[in-house]
């Protein structure tokens, strides 16, 4: 039997931190979370915060930052800090020599971004962005799909992230972001179109207030991302009713089609993808298909795993550097934080 890892996590107000904490008990074979650092007192912008928000942890115990840094044997750390915190929290650990999951989006200093990815490479630590979508069934068959040429040529990506949840509370966290839900959310999106079509020619944004929204909120937005002879276009909106199972990817080829909506579901019917083909190859006809991709009933597990992997050196990061720096460098941009050289 393999030797469990020994991780901590800190921070449990990112929007993601009790569903990673949940992933990691559900993993006992694998891991051994030590301990969990309560940031709620120390982090800046600090999120809407649940009524229920400790439960996921009960049982688990609490300790500081520097208790949790100094645990023998510790190797690994998920970063759940809130948006503002979570890069800088990262290069403290990245002094430590520790592998980590950190969440998203990569903060709003692009170099200080970039010393963190280097650092982590420069020093053989393994490190994962919480892209959520990089280990959906449905997207790496998709993916592969584009690599692969079954589109032929693809000249169009249309994908949406938008949702209804959250209220007033949501409303004021996206109020404290520059990009507001573009810069929360779109990191999940700009990471497909990258892994797709790589660096865009130019990249530009529309950042809007939605009705009955102060002007500050930026809760309606779009990012055009554009190519030599394709163009990505990236919504996301706190306000479309039961948006949330209606995410959407779709992309669109000169030699056929791919539509994902729901982009994934936990309800336990199976995750499924249109496939349309004008020509046929050696795994699907010419024509349309409904792919199963199966049912899913945890979205972090797959990831975590991946980082067991990495850890143990089992397997290298398929995400290194330059991809990692150039999707926060696209969504800074399509942020409005940064002007795009292409």
């Amino acid at each position: 039997m393999k030797e469990k890892i020994r991780i901590g996590q800190i921070g449990i107000c990112h929007e993601h931190a009790s569903g990673k904490i949940l992933s990691l008990r559900g993993l006992p074979e694998v891991f051994e979370i030590v301990g969990v650092v309560d940031d709620r007192e120390t982090s800046k912008g600090a999120r809407f915060l649940p009524p229920d928000l400790l439960k996921p942890y009960e049982g688990l115990r609490f300790m500081t930052e520097e208790e949790l840094l100094a645990v023998p044997g510790l190797r690994a750390v998920t970063v759940e800090t809130p948006n503002a915190d979570l890069v800088k929290t990262a290069l403290r650990c990245m002094e430590r020599g520790l592998s980590m999951h950190m969440d998203k989006p990569g903060g709003e200093d692009l170099a200080l971004f970039g010393t963190l990815r280097r650092g982590c490479e420069a020093r053989g630590l393994p490190f994962q962005m919480g892209y959520m979508f990089r280990h959906n069934p449905a997207i790496h068959m998709a993916l592969r799909a584009v690599r692969e040429k079954w589109l032929g040529e693809v000249f169009e990506i249309q994908a949406s992230m938008s949702h209804d949840y959250g209220g007033e509370a949501y409303r004021d966290y996206l109020g404290k972001m520059e990009g507001g839900i573009l810069y929360n959310l779109g990191g999940h999106l700009i990471d497909l179109v990258v892994s797709m079509l790589g660096r865009p020619l130019r990249v530009t944004p529309f950042l809007q207030s939605g009705p009955g929204t102060p002007g500050t909120v930026k809760n309606l937005c779009l990012a055009i991302l554009e190519y030599p002879h394709a163009n990505a276009t990236l919504r996301a909106s706190s306000l479309e009713v039961d948006g949330l199972p209606n995410r959407r990817l779709k992309i669109c080829g000169t030699q056929g089609t791919i539509d994902l909506c729901p982009m994934e579901r936990f309800d336990g019917a199976p995750l499924t993808m249109r496939l349309t083909l004008r020509e046929g190859n050696a795994e699907f006809a010419a024509g349309t298909h409904t792919v199963d991709a199966g049912v899913r009933s945890d979205r972090y597990q797959d990831q975590l795993l991946d980082l067991a992997a990495m850890i143990r050196g089992e397997r290298g990061n398929p995400y290194g550097f330059e991809h990692d720096y150039m999707v926060q460098e696209i969504l800074l941009a399509a942020s409005g934080r940064l002007a795009w050289r292409g």
